[in-house]
């Protein structure tokens, strides 16, 4: 009997020995295996402005914050650490929070603590993907409740999405609280635009500068025309408020929401749709239709506005004609007569290209793919435009993100003056994660991946440590099974555990156990 014991508790202590030594798996990637891009990054500019995370703490910063990634073609892999380690400079320590600017230097019309509206959407798409949401967070409350409890001052200046981007964020962090406590404030501010923007015919109006595109080929900086940009952010905004009522178990309101929503829908697509161009347009004051196509036509397709069978309108991004340019999307179409004529240097958005409109339109665009049966929009085409827009991303040989360029020669319009210098007017990073690798966000406990890349194009890929619904998840795609060790072909990983796999890069779904 005693002897039994002694086995007993002798393959006990074994076992906990065992547990005590285990290794919990390696991450697929090796952190420090990127610090010389930040280490170039530093060296390689005079800091002209040090805010919260100054660059001698970005490599830390970035280490705690981001997903890792890897890929064979080196500019991709040096821009995603560039746009994060640029993103990093915008954050600013405020009295009332850490708060997300558009310009490092300051802005005669920004509000307090030199914030400016028109990209809180961007900034909230692309921050979304850090670990730490804080960043976030505190910018979103300090637009909302930073002036005493009220919005700020200039929170209307300039037209946005912000509702939809907050859904978004919760699609990845699932941050009910966070997302349910705010709700109310974007409540008040969806109807400070019903009350202060609505046209009789009920759609909504905008001027171009208050659109954040000034000298645009369709409007007028005292223009009050309903463009495709407002009335889709009014849509997307409705849908977030319905869905985040039903998070709150509200149905009366979802109800209201999604009845405001399906007006706004169905008013785009009547009197915003240009049958005969087959795009969406400006419709002026004088209440007609402008027969002029601008990327602003492919936004509705960023909150999955149209029906399906006007996708058509996506083989003008492919045109030469259109709105395909050597370096880049330009904000309108090329064989229009006035494209490019309102000058140089005052952000003219007359066909230029401007990344704030590429990230929309590839996002759009990623949509499109995923949401609709449209062959006009392929992964070779997704793929061929964001290695344009990293491609367009440097200037006299270095990385650089301004605010706009010449679509043929890919010289940024204002890039020697220091205002356009880390121009946080854009996402890059997010158009990386959700559309190129595929990482759709959704609710409950589904993740669904589905790359937007030919599988000839590389022949291995990596994107580790993404925080997800408060999980890890890594996706890779290795040809050989040689370059990550862990066997051939298309890989989904949750907290380092593999969870599904194909031969081939595709479509996968998977549970996520809770």
């Amino acid at each position: 009997m005693k002897r039994l014991l002694l086995l007993l508790l002798l393959l006990t202590s074994l076992s906990l020995a065992a547990k005590k030594t285990a290794k919990t798996p390696p991450d697929l990637l090796k952190k420090a295996d990127y610090k010389h891009f930040v280490d170039y990054f530093n060296r390689m500019e005079d800091e002209n402005v040090v805010q919260a995370i100054p660059n001698d703490s970005a490599w830390n910063w970035m280490q705690a914050n981001i997903p890792f990634f890897d890929c064979p073609q080196d500019n991709f892999t040096e821009m995603y650490y560039y746009r994060w380690w640029t993103y990093r400079k915008s954050i600013k320590q405020t009295p009332i929070g850490l708060v997300i600017n558009e310009f490092l230097v300051p802005r005669t019309y920004a509000d307090k603590y030199n914030m400016i509206a028109c990209a809180i959407g961007h900034h909230t798409y692309e921050g979304r993907w850090l670990n730490n949401q804080h960043y976030v967070d505190e910018n979103l409350k300090a637009w909302y409740r930073g002036n005493a409890g009220k919005p700020m001052n200039k929170l209307h200046k300039f037209s946005s999405w912000a509702a939809d981007a907050v859904w978004n964020k919760f699609l990845v962090d699932a941050d009910t609280a966070f997302v349910l406590d705010l709700m109310p404030d974007l409540e008040v501010d969806y109807a400070w635009w019903e009350s202060n923007h609505r046209l009789p015919n009920g759609l909504y109006w905008q001027g171009d500068v208050q659109d954040g595109m000034e000298e645009s080929l369709s409007g007028g900086r005292n223009k009050q025309n309903a463009r495709p940009t407002i009335n889709s952010y009014m849509y997307g905004n409705a849908k977030a408020l319905e869905n985040m009522s039903k998070l709150a178990g509200n149905a009366a309101k979802a109800k209201i929401y999604a009845d405001k929503a399906f007006e706004i829908k169905n008013l785009t697509e009547r009197l915003l749709w240009n049958d005969d161009q087959r795009f969406f347009e400006t419709r002026w004051a004088n209440d007609t239709i402008c027969g002029i196509r601008e990327a602003i036509g492919f936004i509705p397709w960023y909150f999955n506005l149209p029906d399906k069978g006007s996708e058509d309108a996506w083989r003008q991004v492919a045109d030469p004609q259109g709105f395909n340019a050597p370096y880049g999307i330009t904000t309108a179409e090329r064989r229009n007569p006035d494209f490019r004529t309102h000058g140089v240097g005052k952000c003219e958005w007359d066909g230029a290209v401007w990344p704030f409109a590429t990230s929309q339109t590839l996002t759009a665009m990623a949509n499109v793919f995923n949401n609709y049966s449209e062959t006009n929009v392929s992964d070779t085409l997704y793929f061929q435009l964001l290695q344009t827009y990293v491609e367009s991303m440097y200037h006299r040989g270095r990385p650089y993100i301004g605010e706009y360029l010449d679509e043929t020669t890919g010289y940024w319009l204002k890039g020697d003056q220091e205002r356009s210098r880390y121009y946080n007017h854009s996402t890059f990073n997010d158009l990386i994660i959700s559309g190129l690798l595929g990482l759709r966000p959704s609710t409950g406990n589904v993740l669904e991946i589905n790359p937007i890349i030919p599988e000839k194009q590389w022949d291995w890929f990596c994107l580790d440590g993404v925080s997800y619904h408060g999980q890890k998840i890594s996706v890779l795609w290795d040809k050989t099974g040689l370059k990550y060790g862990k066997g051939k072909g298309f890989q989904v990983f949750v907290n380092k555990q593999p969870v599904a796999s194909s031969a081939h890069i595709g479509r996968l779904r998977i549970e996520l156990k809770k």
